[in-house]
C-alpha cells in the first residue's frame, strides 16, 4: 500500500511469475503474475506482467496502462487491440479474449468495483 507522498516505479516493482495454467496456455510457455499496489474507492490497482507466449483469458472490468513491452489482444466477437508503452486501454467483464505477447508486457491496472 501507498502511503501519503510515497512514490514507486512501476517499471521496477518485483513481480513473481507463475506459469500459466494449461487451461489457458495456447501457445509457448507464458507466466504472469501481478502485485497489488492499492485500493480505494472500491477500485484496486496494481501491476501485472506476461512473458512471451499465448493465452485466453476472462476479463474483469478494468482500465490498463502498458508501461512496457507488446501484445495483441483479441476479443471473441472479433474485435482486436494492439498495446504498447503508452496504450491505454478498457475491458469489460466477462469478455474472452487471447493475449498474445511477443516482448515481456508490463502494465499498470484499476479493476473497477462491481456496479
Amino acid at each position: 500500500m501507498l502511503e501519503d507522498w510515497q512514490k514507486l516505479a512501476a517499471s521496477e516493482i518485483e513481480i513473481p511469475l507463475q506459469d500459466v495454467p494449461a487451461a489457458q496456455r495456447v501457445s509457448g510457455a507464458p507466466r504472469t503474475g501481478s502485485v497489488q499496489i492499492e485500493k480505494f474507492g472500491g477500485a484496486v490497482v496494481g501491476v501485472w506482467e506476461m512473458t512471451p507466449g499465448v493465452m485466453r483469458d476472462v476479463e474483469v472490468d478494468e482500465i490498463l496502462t502498458v508501461l512496457a513491452g507488446t501484445a495483441t489482444v483479441e476479443f471473441q466477437d472479433g474485435g482486436r487491440i494492439t498495446l504498447e508503452p503508452g496504450a491505454i486501454a478498457r475491458l469489460h467483464a466477462g469478455q474472452n479474449t487471447v493475449w498474445t505477447v511477443t516482448e515481456t508486457l508490463r502494465k499498470v491496472y484499476i479493476l473497477l468495483p462491481p456496479r
